[in-house]
């Protein structure tokens, strides 16, 4: 029963690893393909009084050549200019509010004679009659003095000029221009009179833009038609106003063509099959040949994540036309990859990246060729990353390699320097400068997709840390075997193509457990032997008890995920030799608990963690020997290693029959090296 739940839990851990692998390259495809431009028609990069970079343009079907839109705007401001609004007269507004004047004022007006207030009914009347305009209106339409408007009385429509109607508050000044009503104007002033005159014009929108549409459409916006077959432009020709037009036209009918939702979902589909392509090739890729990225997460989600993010940059680049693709870093994507995982799978990444992004534009081959350039160059400068400098250079090599493929393809094609267009250089010159920012950005990567770059290492080897100084302490002995081990794993690594500075930096860590009891390891002891009273099993438990205390201190100073595994790795499944010999030689009629004897592990799953177990175990076992010749020496490190293989330590790691060969031919080289002989040197005699 328990077998058939492993069993279960094996085959949903399988199926839920699958899906998101899946979901990854679905989910990275669907947004490319949601991202790139519909048209890859409208390209074209061209300024007015610049020659036309591209080859020779003829127009490939019929199209109208649109008027410039400066030339359209100076027609409908000159046709507007005569366009009469509507309003509509509204004679109940007179009504209801002389009603309320009359209502308001039945007993007269205090200081005022009772006829003056027929005057003021007289008065509005008057305005109402010839229409008053709300005031802001008025003023819009006033600057015209000649500006004429629709007044709909019923089914009548009249057209009147401005200066013959009111606004409000030109009604209420005019009020006081009467000489009957001038004298009263304090008192008059007091009784807020503006409040019975409103706007009876009121603008009828619907009608009037109606009416301007019509007006508008009168206005044709080509000037003539390109026919299929017409050249356009020749390469390197300078673009006037006439062929400006002519392009923009291409682009706008190109646009309208492409609404076509047949036509549309054509390049929709084809950009599905492109994107598709290239990302499952990049994906067999990694599954054939990079299985170990493949099967984590963190790899496949950093690796998709670049190249989504690039893409859709490029895109809005070519979308908003905002600025020249050049710009944008792309080489930033080898750079990361490169640091965190191999030259190849950065040389893959990026080519798959910069030929998704050459499918958004119209001649792409120029892209290419100088993205693949700067791909290349920071791929080969970053060979092993031991400095901050580096990405420096990198980025100074790159601008340096894509300027002169730039110059070398403008000279392939045209031998007049004259013509070069010089901004693209300041382009690539800002892509140089976007590409410091790698090493800021380098740091953002290592959180967010839990990598551990080289310089990383490098800081965590620095001896100040405080870990390595409190090592070295209260543990010299265990401090002096961490750094023996560090060189002795690091040739090895360097032999077999691993990860020298990794395993270095690990080697420094794998016993930081020893700082809590340091007395109980015999490299740091110095006569008295604490294990003396002690039972065989409790003598074991603190040996082993260095891993688990390592890992609570590799908390503690945060440090990275993959130093970690080297502190839980670095004996693997092994048992404390010594005391389980011990108890078994002493006891033989007793029954054994061996987990009692063995470290936690789990055993190496990296080529890096298995050299520093043979290093670590073949360095601890050589302080043990009576006689350091070549014999006792190779016999040693043959023993341990042989030992640790036919025990299964390395079945879970990607190390190879060969490379165990190399390991034994460092080890035994470098121990002779430490070990050898010294001449003794001669008493003088007095």
């Amino acid at each position: 029963m328990k077998k058939v739940k492993n069993m279960q839990l094996i085959g949903n851990t399988y199926w839920r690893s699958l899906l998101i692998r899946v979901l990854l390259v679905v989910g990275t495809i669907a947004f490319v393909v949601w991202a790139m431009p519909s048209d890859k028609d409208s390209n074209f990069k061209f300024d007015l009084g610049k020659p036309w970079r591209y080859a020779d343009f003829t127009a490939p079907f019929d199209f109208p050549i649109y008027k410039s839109e400066q030339l359209v705007q100076r027609e409908r401001d000159s046709l507007l200019k005569s366009f009469e609004p509507y309003y509509n007269y509204d004679k109940e507004v007179e009504k209801r509010q002389i009603e309320q004047f009359r209502k308001d004022y039945a007993e007269g007006i205090v200081g005022v004679p009772s006829d003056r207030r027929l005057v003021i009914i007289e008065k509005l009347h008057q305005f109402y009659s010839q229409g008053i305009m709300n005031s802001s209106e008025y003023n819009d339409l006033r600057r015209d003095t000649m500006k004429t408007v629709r007044i709909i009385v019923g089914k009548n429509a009249v057209s009147r000029t401005v200066s013959n109607l009111y606004s409000t508050v030109g009604a209420y000044e005019q009020l006081f221009v009467d000489p009957r009503l001038a004298e009263y104007k304090d008192l008059l002033s007091k009784c807020n009179l503006n409040d019975y005159i409103m706007p009876n014009l009121i603008y009828d929108k619907e009608r009037s833009e109606s009416g301007m549409e019509d007006l508008l459409s009168f206005i044709p916006l080509a000037s003539g038609v390109a026919q299929r077959g017409q050249k356009i432009v020749d390469r390197g020709q300078i673009i006037d106003e006439n062929i400006y037009n002519v392009i923009v036209s291409y682009l706008r009918e190109t646009d309208r063509r492409h609404q076509d939702d047949a036509k549309l979902s054509l390049v929709v589909l084809g950009q599905i099959i492109y994107v598709s392509l290239l990302i499952a090739c990049f994906t067999v890729y990694l599954w054939l040949f990079r299985r170990d990225y493949f099967d984590q997460p963190r790899s496949l989600s950093m690796l998709y994540v670049l190249i989504l993010l690039f893409s859709v940059a490029a895109s809005l680049m070519v979308r908003r036309n905002l600025l020249h693709l050049y710009i944008v870093p792309f080489a930033m994507v080898p750079i990361f990859v490169r640091v965190f995982m191999d030259s190849r799978t950065a040389f893959m990444a990026h080519t798959v990246n910069v030929l998704i992004c050459a499918a958004m534009l119209q001649h792409p081959l120029e892209f290419i060729a100088v993205e693949e350039v700067a791909g290349l160059v920071a791929i080969f400068s970053l060979r092993e990353l031991s400095s901050r400098s580096q990405l420096f250079w990198t980025a100074v090599l790159i601008t340096c390699a894509t300027t002169l493929v730039n110059l070398a393809l403008y000279w392939i094609r045209s031998a007049d320097i004259n013509q070069f267009d010089y901004s693209e250089l300041n382009y690539l010159l800002i892509n140089g400068v976007l590409l410091f920012c790698s090493y800021p950005l380098l740091y953002i990567m290592e959180k967010a997709f839990n990598f551990t770059s080289n310089i990383t290492l490098i800081e965590l080897s620095d001896m100040n840390k405080e870990p390595l100084r409190r090592m070295s302490e209260v543990a010299p002995g265990t401090f002096q075997h961490s750094i023996q081990v560090g060189n002795l794993a690091a040739e090895i690594a360097r032999k077999i193509g691993a990860k020298s500075q990794l395993v270095r930096t690990g080697a420094l860590y794998h016993d930081i457990g020893k700082i809590q009891d340091p007395i109980y390891f015999t490299e740091n002891q110095a006569g008295m032997n604490p294990h003396e009273g002690k039972t065989y099993v409790e003598s074991a438990q603190m040996l082993i008890s260095h891993v688990t205390e390592g890992l609570k201190l590799a908390d503690k100073y945060n440090l990275p995920q993959v130093i970690r595994d080297f502190i839980a790795t670095h004996h693997g499944l092994g048992k404390t030799r010594y005391f389980y010999v011990k108890q078994k030689n002493e006891h033989p009629d007793e029954p054994i608990d061996d987990l009692l004897f063995t470290y936690p592990g789990p055993n190496p799953s990296t080529k890096e963690q298995a050299i520093l177990m043979m290093a670590d175990a073949v360095e601890a076992a050589s302080r043990s020997l009576k006689d350091y010749s070549e014999q006792s020496i190779r016999e040693l490190v043959e023993r341990i290693i042989d030992s640790q293989a036919d025990e299964g330590y390395f079945r879970d790691c990607p190390i190879t029959y060969r490379d165990l060969q190399y390991a034994k031919t460092v080890l035994i080289e470098k121990l002779k090296t430490i070990y050898h002989t010294r001449i003794s040197y001669p008493e003088l005699k007095k």
